[in-house]
């Protein structure tokens, strides 16, 4: 199911028509990309705001409808106030069915439990990563990558080259020969309970 938002043509534009917009409720923004001119856009900010919890507003084609006129786009960015709950700004991209786009997936880590170096030795899996960007048509974007951790024991690392994609998608730092480390299983500090010698340590003298 795709994610609709809409938005209004911004007429009025600097500092204070922002600081002015965002204290009546809404949030200045901006369109760019796809062989079109920058567009200044203004959107309904208390909308936004819960959309943005959501996960897959950040890793899906968005059909963003512009005074009636739906575009298909991806979010970019988007500025934080310091400390209120407030967004500032936000950006999104025009996108080319006939294109490849770039795009951060985050990762979702499955089975570690049941891995035989959790389960069996007691090992502890660390998340080197939790998100990697890829590139793909928008017809082939995924929300998110699954990393499954079924098979890991204690002392493996699971490398992007071990990823298993959806189809169509390839993770850019590959393209670049970095297979960076995404997740690793270790025994946890000080030992297993179960290592020789852990009695004799604990047995008074």
């Amino acid at each position: 199911m795709q994610i609709e938002i809409s938005a209004n043509i911004r007429k009025l534009h600097g500092t204070g028509a922002s600081r002015r917009m965002r204290i009546s409720g809404r949030l200045p923004g901006v369109i760019y990309g796809g062989g079109g001119t920058a567009q200044s856009i203004e959107m309904d900010h208390k909308d936004l705001y819960y959309k943005l919890k959501a996960e897959a507003f950040h890793a899906s084609v968005l059909s963003l409808n512009i005074d009636g006129n739906p575009v298909q786009v991806v979010l970019r960015d988007y500025q934080m106030h310091p400390f209120k709950q407030q967004i500032l700004h936000i950006d999104f991209q025009r996108i080319n069915q006939n294109k490849k786009m770039h795009v951060k997936l985050p990762l979702h880590f499955i089975n570690a439990e049941s891995s035989p170096g959790v389960k069996l030795s007691g090992g502890i899996v660390s998340h080197i990563l939790t998100e990697v960007e890829v590139s793909c048509l928008p017809k082939d974007l995924s929300e998110f990558i699954t990393v499954d951790l079924l098979e890991m024991e204690v002392g493996d690392i699971l490398h992007l080259s071990d990823l298993t994609l959806p189809s169509g998608v390839e993770i850019l730092a590959l393209t670049k020969g970095d297979d960076q480390a995404v997740a690793t299983l270790t025994t946890p500090r000080g030992g297993s309970a179960d290592e020789p010698g852990a009695e004799a340590e604990t047995a008074p003298s």
